[in-house]
């Protein structure tokens, strides 16, 4: 008997550990800032959806993004294992198979979009399929290996969550959730071209065709301080249509004029070199920089 109990105790255990391995297939932290921008969407359309509505709309949405990441980390095992940043996820380190990760991936994308559709509306689940189409065969299979725009085109597929949101509460679309799109697209470039500066080596590695390895420094450089500056007008641009008003215009232009700044730091550096700490500063802050700008339309909304 105790050895029954025991045999059942350690299969328990070793279930929770395959779970906890097959959720960070599911990329958690994208999954945290998926959740939060799809909310900011649901909770500044004009139309008011019930709690249980919006629970379950959000966390489906999250489920889709995490699908995306699931089969992402299926097809990039080999690259994974490369480069420092990604060689402890669970396909590396032998804690999940391709095909666990396979199957998990695609059985998430079926429910997630089908229980969408059944639980929200039509439109919704049409865009959380795209966005799992695209990170996976636009990004993942067709960009990420042949271009240094990678990470522009691939930026579209973190941008649709806070649209995905506005369209659970409204049923359509209209031009107040292309500003939340926009945001996330020109954000995207600049976020990541600065961790590609201090993770080139990683890159290099993977033989990941990145800026700083393809164009070189400088260039990195350039773009990222030019990116930074298209900041400006796209976050102008809900205060012009009437979406928000000078709660959200004021402290968001105060804080991408900082942005502004820093990447100008970056640029003014000696030729060809940049400063790590700079370029790390940059990645840290502009995390930071889009989590406060969506909770400034919330803001701007109560207001």
């Amino acid at each position: 008997m105790n050895n029954i109990r025991l045999k059942k105790r350690s299969l328990s255990q070793e279930d929770l550990f395959n779970f906890s391995e097959l959720f960070k297939l599911m990329k958690p932290r994208v999954m945290s800032l998926v959740i939060f921008t799809c909310a900011v969407g649901l909770l500044t359309a004009p139309n008011l959806v019930s709690t249980k509505e919006a629970v379950i709309g959000i966390l489906l949405v999250s489920l889709g993004a995490g699908a995306a990441g699931a089969l992402n980390m299926w097809y990039e095992s080999d690259l994974d294992a490369l480069m420092t940043r990604t060689c402890l996820r669970p396909i590396p380190t032998g804690k999940v198979n391709k095909n666990q990760a396979l199957i998990f991936g695609i059985t998430l994308s079926i429910v997630s979009v089908l229980a969408l559709d059944y639980f929200t509306n039509r439109i919704s689940a049409a865009i959380l399929l795209l966005t799992i189409l695209f990170y996976v065969f636009v990004y993942t299979i067709w960009l990420k290996r042949r271009t240094p725009q990678n990470i522009v085109i691939g930026g579209a597929a973190g941008a649709f969550p806070p649209v995905i949101g506005w369209t659970i509460s409204m049923g359509s679309l209209s031009l107040e959730p292309l500003t939340f799109f926009l945001i996330i697209f020109f954000w995207t470039p600049s976020h990541f071209w600065a961790l590609s500066l201090y993770k080139s080596d990683d890159y290099k590695k993977a033989k990941l065709p990145m800026l700083p390895l393809t164009n070189g420094v400088e260039s990195t450089k350039l773009n990222i301080f030019i990116y930074s500056l298209l900041m400006v007008p796209v976050i102008i641009f809900p205060f012009l249509i009437d979406f928000v008003g000078l709660a959200f215009l004021i402290p968001s232009l105060m804080l991408t004029f900082y942005y502004n700044y820093l990447c100008y730091e970056l640029f003014k550096f000696k030729k060809n070199k940049f400063n790590p700490k700079i370029a790390k500063t940059i990645f840290g802050y502009s995390i930071l920089y889009l989590f406060l700008i969506f909770v400034l339309f919330l803001i701007d909304k109560i207001v």
